[in-house]
């Protein structure tokens, strides 16, 4: 559901992973960019991400599942996405490789692999979270789609503090869009989605920001789906991007069985 991903996530564009913080600017040294300055180059930012790889910690607390597992995610945008979900010393429990078109998913404690082609419930039964492919792409970096808001003035614009804050609002879809974007590191903060019927009300909330090519980027991430009481929580050790020759290892064992789902 692409409406849930426009708030997963601010901006995860990087190369290498930087230790230490962002470097911070004396605000009278920061300059006040135009909002239409301002969302070219958060969009800039997300698309810098050619491929992705990151380890941590993924964590999902709804009615019908809550657990959390250390994770490993490789991305090519825009073709695959492997996951994969690590036990004790690193031993690999599941693993999963999607594309647009086909996934696979193999369960080691089983030694059995499932397959078939990708739609909505697939993609929420390997992931646990109501997401299209493109929305897991964006989502697993941190990233938020800017692209329909390229070309529009924003209802409102202010700067709050040390914070821009930039609100869309939809009339036709009655839906409002608030941003929160730090002036110093322009990273996104923290985003909402309302309708006016309050069926949909989303916030994300972004943090610990790294600098990686130029680009603050959240390696804490929390999502919370306020009208289905899901809420879903990234946190990232390490972060690689844009790696040459990056590879997906994926081998099923030979005596491993296969269904076709």
């Amino acid at each position: 559901m692409k409406i849930f991903t426009r708030i997963l996530l601010p901006a995860f564009i990087l190369f290498f992973l930087v230790e230490g913080c962002v470097p911070s600017k004396p605000t009278e040294d920061v300059e006040l960019l135009p909002s239409e300055r301002l969302i070219n180059k958060l969009e800039a930012n997300r698309r810098k991400i050619k491929n992705f790889e990151g380890v941590g910690v993924f964590e999902i607390e709804s009615a019908q599942f809550n657990n959390s597992a250390t994770f490993q995610i490789i991305m090519q945008k825009p073709d695959s996405i492997y996951f994969s979900v690590l036990g004790p010393f690193g031993i690999e429990l599941a693993q999963a490789l999607v594309t647009k078109d086909n996934y696979i998913f193999y369960d080691a404690l089983q030694n059995t692999a499932y397959r078939g082609g990708v739609d909505d419930d697939i993609l929420k039964n390997i992931f646990k979270v109501n997401l299209s492919f493109t929305d897991l792409l964006d989502a697993f970096i941190g990233s938020v789609n800017l692209t329909p808001n390229l070309y529009k003035q924003p209802s409102s614009y202010s700067v709050e503090g040390e914070q821009y804050v930039l609100t869309y609002v939809d009339r036709e879809n009655d839906l409002t869009s608030v941003y929160k974007v730090d002036i110093r590191q322009l990273g996104i903060t923290n985003y909402n989605l309302k309708s006016d019927d309050e069926q949909i009300n989303l916030e994300g909330k972004y943090s610990k920001f790294e600098l990686i090519e130029n680009v603050a980027i959240p390696f804490n991430i929390e999502i919370m789906n306020k009208v289905q009481n899901q809420k879903v929580t990234i946190k990232y050790k390490n972060i690689f991007a844009n790696s040459k020759g990056v590879k997906v290892k994926f081998e099923l064992p030979g005596d491993a069985e296969i269904i076709e789902w």
